[in-house]
């Protein structure tokens, strides 16, 4: 070890007759310090090639680490692909900005590691985004006495949940989708982490493992009542082209009005209705969620939300600052795709 590496606080200190405390002041308070002895502290330092305090053992001291951790239970990448995603860490990012902390990704694919990985993440609090009711992560997070914030649920003891109310919402859109219709479809976020691409009739929504698909496939078959017949299309991904096939076969059922759980989906349902040359809204009508700045361009008919503010109220709760006093705001935008 060389004798850079070996100089401490107290070895600066002596060399320049003050105490060990007011070098410490020099790098974490300078405004409490002298302006000469400051710049004889830091002379000193810099001809003993002194580095500064270790930060990993000031993070133990104060029991403060400088971050927040974002548990994605999904691959890492889905972070920058996912047009919800990265609107949600948008805002989270903004907070630390604001706040001078740093962002901690970690990725959970459900195996055994991902305990490991999440308990020994160096942050001051957690954001996990939405799950299913059985992760094991929920109760890792939650009981390591920090604060927690999970972004569409499932709500668990020790945590707040950040979003709007997907029953309404769905319960909402669907009124104004399916007005007039004879032949409703859904096109859906997967039911749970297996992820598999399927076409069902009629699912029960006790039976979907993610709480956003299923409560917005209970506001759903709330406002239709009878579900029995109701072809319900399940994808893989949150993803356009990765859609495009559950979305043809959605359209095999001849719906003429489908609601999909987010613009990517409505976009691909498009898509599909487009090559079979059918008229959007006469012949089938569409609509998503989201209201992201393609929705628009698009004529889109979307549920309203701010992922960016969501991502911006979980990172202040895992921070210790604050937690929303009311569920996140949505409204259903009608625009040219519904009837």
């Amino acid at each position: 070890m060389s004798r850079a590496e070996r100089v401490t606080m107290a070895d600066v200190a002596r060399r320049c007759g003050v105490s060990a405390m007011t070098v410490s002041y020099c790098y974490n308070q300078p405004d409490r310090v002298a302006p000469e002895t400051l710049r004889r502290v830091r002379e000193a330092a810099a001809e003993l090639g002194y580095r500064g305090p270790d930060p990993t053992a000031r993070s133990l001291r104060r029991r403060h680490n400088g971050a927040i951790g974002v548990v994605l239970g999904e691959h890492l990448a889905y972070a920058f692909e996912d047009p919800q995603a990265r609107r949600f860490l948008a805002g989270v990012a903004e907070v630390c900005r604001e706040r001078g902390s740093g962002l901690n990704l970690i990725p959970t694919t459900g195996a055994a590691e991902d305990i490991e990985r999440v308990k020994s993440a160096s942050v001051d609090g957690y954001i996990v985004w939405t799950t299913v009711d059985t992760d094991p992560v929920l109760a890792v997070v939650c009981g390591l006495g920090k604060p927690v914030a999970v972004h569409g649920g499932p709500a668990v003891p020790g945590a707040r949940v950040v979003g709007i109310d997907n029953r309404a919402s769905a319960r909402e859109l669907a009124a104004r989708t399916f007005a007039g219709a004879r032949r409703p479809a859904v096109l859906s976020f997967p039911f749970d982490r297996d992820r598999r691409p399927r076409l069902e009739t009629g699912p029960s929504p006790d039976a979907v493992a993610f709480p956003v698909t299923r409560e917005r496939l209970r506001g759903i078959y709330d406002r239709l009542g009878d579900t029995g017949g109701l072809p319900v299309a399940v994808v893989a991904r949150n993803d356009r082209e990765d859609a495009a096939k559950m979305a043809d076969a959605l359209l095999d059922t001849e719906p003429d009005a489908v609601v999909a759980m987010s613009d990517q989906l409505a976009f691909a349902v498009l898509d599909a209705a487009g090559r079979r040359g059918l008229r959007v809204p006469e012949d089938l009508a569409v609509a998503g969620w989201d209201d992201g700045p393609d929705a628009e361009r698009a004529g889109l008919t979307t549920v309203t939300q701010s992922l960016f503010a969501q991502g911006r109220d979980c990172a202040l709760i895992a921070l210790g600052d604050r937690a929303p006093k009311t569920e996140a705001a949505w409204q259903a935008t009608v625009r040219t795709t519904t009837r």
